[in-house]
């Protein structure tokens, strides 16, 4: 089976327009998260991720061919594009795109006509995206609920050891507007304050926009690059919004995972959750990662320094987890005071630093969707 290398990745957030960047500020505990007042999003003050209304991601002249969302895409790429000598216009590389809301805010600007009904459809979004970049093959697109971003990982990966291509640049974005944060404020899911995931005080989400790129490839770059080793993706069938109550379908991803890269339990040094900071969520990924006998292994969530990014948090995640194994830095969990979970877990509360070797990310989204990937260094 064919090797599945990340030779080069981006990250684009309210913490920076690169990978470095966003790790300094995270290694120096600089969230993004803070409170704002926009009536345009909410009629009263919450708390998210946001880039200034001001925030510019492309030449000045082009931003008029496409919305904020694209923008995102197209700049995080080709922050991962110079990175590398892949050529885009090969027919043996792929662009795939990740999201959940794409061009929804679309709905709020302009009658729901055909016109509008093209131009919010993701396929729409992605051939623009393609088009910039004369990607020569049409692009894919993953959108999958919480777990779009992981799993568009895990697809690039399949489709490499498949041999149908040597390379595939994965992106996602999403950004935040009001259908996005009325939606979750529906569900009384938003914290009143920056989240605490897995604490014993969380109450709800903070949202955030983002940008993150992995461009993976079955030729290795450098010595140092870090392999898509396995996954899995499962489903609990258990609610539309609300996830299992034992965490067996997200156990079985993990495990299958596992054991696909043949690694036990003592291997995983460490695991990047999902961690929402909600009641159920947190819940939910404590009992799996226990019935996977990974209780002692560290566990952080980086919503409190991202918010929930939606369908780009599994590739932002995923990135700064290959960062980590490259720096042998496990970053804490911001938020996090006291264990509020059922199961024993080793949450980490603050910077650690030692060898590390195999990374665990997990991912759990709306319908039950549940997905688990592990990367390992050289």
């Amino acid at each position: 089976m064919k090797d599945v290398f990340i030779i080069a990745d981006n990250i684009i957030s309210p913490l920076g327009k690169t990978t470095t960047e966003n790790f300094s500020k995270l290694t120096n505990n600089i969230s993004a998260v803070k409170q704002h007042s926009n009536i345009n999003i909410a009629d009263e003050a919450f708390y998210a991720s946001l880039f200034d209304t001001n925030a510019s991601f492309i030449e000045e002249t082009k931003k008029n061919n496409y919305t904020k969302f694209e923008q995102l895409l197209i700049a995080s790429i080709n922050g991962a594009l110079t990175q590398c000598d892949i050529d885009v216009s090969d027919k043996r590389t792929l662009l795939l795109i990740s999201t959940t809301k794409g061009n929804i805010s679309l709905l709020e600007t302009g009658d729901y006509d055909a016109l509008l009904q093209k131009r919010i459809a993701l396929h729409t979004s992605a051939k623009l995206v393609a088009d910039h970049f004369n990607f020569i093959n049409r692009p894919l697109i993953v959108s999958n609920a919480c777990i779009s971003g992981v799993m568009a990982i895990l697809t690039g990966m399949r489709l490499i050891r498949s041999g149908q291509y040597e390379n595939v640049v994965v992106a996602g974005a999403d950004v935040i507007s009001k259908f996005v944060l009325s939606g979750f404020e529906s569900f009384q899911a938003l914290s009143k304050n920056i989240c605490k995931p897995f604490d014993k005080d969380r109450d709800g989400i903070n949202l955030g926009e983002g940008a993150a790129t992995a461009i993976l490839s079955s030729n290795k770059k450098n010595d140092e690059d870090i392999k898509a080793v396995s996954g899995s993706v499962s489903n609990d069938a258990n609610h539309i919004s609300g996830p299992s109550r034992t965490g067996d379908e997200l156990y079985q991803s993990i495990n299958i995972a596992m054991k696909d890269a043949g690694l036990y339990a003592a291997d995983i040094d460490f695991i990047s959750a999902h961690g929402t900071a909600t009641i159920y969520n947190d819940e939910m990924e404590a009992k799996a990662i226990a019935s996977a006998e990974l209780q002692s292994s560290p566990v952080n969530s980086l919503k409190g320094f991202y918010g929930h990014t939606l369908g780009a948090a599994g590739l932002i995640e995923s990135v700064i987890s290959v960062q980590s194994l490259k720096q042998d830095i496990i970053l804490p969990t911001k938020g996090f005071k006291k264990h509020g979970v059922s199961k024993p877990l080793n949450v980490c509360d603050k910077i650690i630093q030692k060898p590390l070797k195999n990374c665990l990310k997990t991912a759990s989204g709306f319908g039950g969707c549940n997905a688990a990937i592990i990367f390992s260094k050289q």
